[in-house]
């Protein structure tokens, strides 16, 4: 998109809010870069040069637009369609790979050198993993400089700096501004930056529409209890993070996602964001999946009358495929059941002075031993979970950002009691994928023959190629045709 100067010229002129995080327009006159819906008058075309990433900006010696803050931009949506290398690396460095294991470890987990990961994204993005992540540390020390009490040498470490110096050079190159300005320019006078002593509140930015209802009604209707709960309007959870665990909550306003963490580590706060904004979905390109749907006569009704719909994902892979699994032919209810079953037993418990939230999610190491006539599930369900939680435990079966999504999809079909039902609807929440489909489930199926589509799995399939790479959301909205209480944002 970048490399299209006429195109990137016209949305920036037209202010579309579309291109937010998709390139930045820096201004050689000023030194200043931009989103491309910044508010301010548009330069001349002659002094505006283009920049993949805020990364690449920042390189070429530009600082952050303090009118509209674009190292704040929601993330490029072309991360999650994709699936290359590329891809794969910059999903990693969003979850602060970089910063917990430094570049080889990045190269570990994509099976390259560090030379080979250097060249391609520089090639691509204009900025190498190491200034990609900077930025991101960057973009970090504002949030909790911002939103936090914490003492400033605190915060360096916290954002991943490795000293002082480096922190507040970094934050003067990039904002040009000393922490201690950022922070006095951010202050309130109405009252303290936090509610309470250790708690991060921070917007979460998405493109619009977005249609609340399946999104939050989804993650609501299926809570497992003591891991989520909705309360006082937003969707509440406990984190398994790198450094320590955490509680996040999560309420839809009009612009954007409202986010309070509670963080036992604050280095943990960039692994937190990246797994909210993946369960949310929030980089995704709503007028782009809407815009290919309602060329289908069939979908577009739906499509017209709640526009923005998103992928409901998962905060842990692993999680969400033990649920998955737990989830096989019974009813959400019985599901959450299960689930809460194994949580009580095999959870580690948590304190939660403001709800009802008491332990996290087991991980699959726990599990990986469970006596198999303490579950009360049918002898093949125990085969398959046992199954998977030890794959998942000895690393025979990795889920995580980084790993290819074919690979994925062909492993979990090579165990027992999985089918395409359960695999697809694991690559389409647990991993991402946005073109994951589900013709054999029952809602899809019946919505589809309600709006005059083909009934079966192979014909449902075959009509819908016109749709991809967005099958993943032509299924929120079949699913959206039912009454079932995920279609509904709760009182």
């Amino acid at each position: 998109m970048h490399t299209d100067t006429e195109r990137c010229v016209r949305a920036v002129r037209s202010k579309d809010a579309r291109f937010d995080g998709v390139f930045f327009t820096a201004v050689r006159t000023t030194r200043i870069y931009c989103r491309p819906s910044c508010p301010v008058a548009p330069p001349k075309p002659e002094n505006m040069e283009f920049h993949p990433s805020a990364a690449s900006c920042q390189r070429a010696g530009f600082r952050a637009c303090k009118r509209c803050r674009p190292d704040t931009s929601p993330g490029s949506p072309q991360w999650n369609v994709r699936a290359d290398a590329v891809a794969r690396a910059m999903r990693l460095i969003q979850d602060g790979v970089v910063d917990r294991e430094g570049v080889p470890g990045l190269a570990r987990r994509l099976g390259w050198s560090t030379r080979q990961i250097e060249r391609q994204l520089l090639a691509e993005l204009g900025a190498g993993p190491l200034a990609l992540a900077r930025a991101q540390r960057a973009q970090t020390a504002r949030v909790l400089v911002e939103t936090t009490p914490m003492p400033l040498g605190e915060v360096a470490f916290a954002a991943g700096f490795s000293s002082i110096r480096t922190f507040n050079d970094t934050v003067r190159e990039v904002f040009a501004l000393t922490p201690g300005e950022l922070r006095a320019r951010a202050a309130r006078p109405a009252g303290p930056r936090t509610p309470a002593p250790g708690v991060i509140s921070l917007r979460l930015p998405f493109r619009t529409p977005l249609e609340a209802s399946n999104l939050f009604g989804h993650l609501a209707a299926t809570a497992v209890p003591g891991v989520e709960e909705w309360r006082d309007g937003a969707y509440r959870r406990t984190l398994n993070l790198p450094y320590g665990h955490g509680v996040v909550a999560l309420a839809p306003r009009a612009d954007h996602i409202a986010c309070r963490l509670s963080l036992t580590d604050p280095r943990d706060l960039t692994h937190a964001i990246s797994r909210c904004r993946r369960l949310l979905d929030l980089d995704a390109d709503p007028v782009a999946v809407d815009e290919r749907l309602r060329a289908d006569p069939l979908l577009a009704p739906l499509v017209d009358a709640a526009p923005g719909r998103r992928v409901p994902g998962s905060v842990d892979p692993a999680e969400f495929a033990v649920r998955a699994v737990l989830g096989q032919q019974v009813s959400t209810a019985a599901a959450r059941t299960h689930a809460a079953r194994l949580v009580a037993a095999h959870g580690t418990p948590v304190d939660d002075p403001e709800g009802g939230l008491t332990h996290l999610f087991p991980e699959p190491g726990a599990l990986a031993a469970l006596d198999p006539d303490s579950l009360a599930l049918p002898r093949s369900r125990r085969t398959t979970l046992l199954t998977l939680v030890r794959a998942l435990a000895d690393g025979t079966l990795p889920l995580g950002p980084a790993d290819d999504r074919e690979e994925a999809r062909a492993r979990l079909l090579a165990l027992p009691g999985f089918g395409p039902w359960t695999t697809e609807v694991i690559a389409m929440r647990a991993l991402g994928d946005p073109d994951a489909f589900l013709p054999g489930d029952l809602g899809v199926r019946r919505a589809a023959e309600g709006l005059g589509l083909p009934g079966t799995p192979a014909a449902l399939t075959a009509r819908a190629a016109p749709w991809r790479p967005w099958r993943a959301y032509a299924v929120q909205y079949l699913w959206a045709t039912d009454s079932h209480p995920i279609n509904h944002l709760p009182s």
